[in-house]
């Protein structure tokens, strides 16, 4: 299945299920993906390092996960962060049932996922975390970030986990040069990947 069909609204193809296990801090999830979902037959490489910075979790407050697919990110914070509500944004239909039945199926009730309109239009983030569709293209890339980055609370946090073959240093430089209220540098880099940290004086 081409990689285009994770963000498109409804997948073409009947769901072929897959059970998926990853674990974050020695913690196991045991959860459902899909075909025609993004990381559809095991974690991909950039949340699982983005996932390695446990310790940089969010401890409370509304957090942002930004292309939510069937819930990595979403269910980790949520499970180590209790008092976080986590808004698990996706547009792809089957990725979002999936993040339900998985949220679902660990306990967790402070799991909302939700398409953007179902987003509080005056709703402030604290954190945003996120593994972003960079193969949606650079201009729909950069008017996802447009819309969201700003919403970081005074204090927030957004951490983006980008290939650098993907262009990760490019992205970083313009979210500098677009968002000068906002401090943007590289967080760490690791196999090939980084993790650009956003935050909101």
């Amino acid at each position: 299945m081409s990689q285009e069909h994770y963000f498109s609204e409804s997948p073409d193809k009947p769901a072929t299920l897959r059970d998926i296990t990853y674990e974050v801090a020695g913690r196991e999830f045991a959860v459902q993906a899909a075909s025609g979902t993004f990381s559809a037959s095991k974690l991909d490489p950039g949340t699982t390092i983005l996932l390695s910075k446990f310790d940089e979790f969010p401890e409370t407050g509304n957090v942002l996960d930004l292309g939510c697919g069937w819930g990595p990110i979403s269910l980790a914070i949520a499970s180590f962060s209790p008092e976080t509500t986590l808004w698990a944004l996706d547009v792809n239909e089957r990725s979002m049932e999936l993040a339900r039945n998985n949220a679902s199926k660990l306990g967790l009730t402070n799991v909302k996922v939700v398409t953007a309109d179902k987003v509080p239009q005056d709703l402030k983030f604290d954190a945003i975390w996120s593994n972003p569709p960079i193969r949606i293209g650079k201009a729909a890339l950069h008017e996802l970030l447009r819309t969201w980055l700003p919403r970081l609370e005074s204090g927030g946090r957004a951490m983006l986990v980008v290939q650098k073959q993907l262009g990760a240093d490019s992205l970083l430089a313009w979210i500098q040069t677009e968002f000068p209220e906002l401090t943007s540098s590289r967080f760490s880099t690791d196999k090939g990947f980084r993790v650009l940290e956003v935050t909101r004086d």
